[in-house]
């Protein structure tokens, strides 16, 4: 199964999947491509990509590379890469990341902060001294 594509291409292999029916509480770390589809309770950690599908209820403090919100989570989400909330989408909680895609529909309740990539931080000082802002990404998709 193939989701966003992230950076690695290794990476957007489905690695694991908590299907419909499955409740877990606890500490989620992983690498690759995690989907939940199930009630997860507790704290999401990982530098890759997890999918938040449309039947998910989710309620955790989330640090990811990258995630895709199609079903519900409650919770404040850290990402280094990107946040993307879908039509049936909903997130009530704040965000921190670089670059966020809602669809018409989607729902935020929270507070958005949009930071810079670690990889632009050295272009960050070279922008202060020139007095010029680095772009950021914002898109909304009707």
């Amino acid at each position: 199964m193939r989701v966003s594509k992230p950076n690695d291409e290794d990476k957007d292999v489905l690695k694991a999947f908590l299907n419909e029916g499955t409740d877990f509480k606890g500490l989620l770390t992983f690498s690759g491509t995690v989907r939940i589809d199930g009630k997860f309770e507790g704290e999401i950690i990982t530098k890759d990509v997890l999918v938040i599908g449309e039947s998910a209820q989710v309620k955790a403090e989330v640090t990811v590379g990258q995630i895709l919100v199609k079903g519900k989570l409650i919770g404040n989400i850290n990402s280094t890469q990107k946040i993307e909330i879908f039509t049936l989408g909903q997130v009530i909680g704040n965000i921190r990341t670089p670059a966020l895609l809602m669809e018409e529909g989607a729902i935020l309740e929270g507070q958005c902060e949009m930071v810079r990539r670690e990889s632009e931080q050295p272009q960050l000082e070279l922008a202060a001294s020139k007095e010029i802002s680095p772009p950021r990404e914002i898109r909304v998709v009707p």
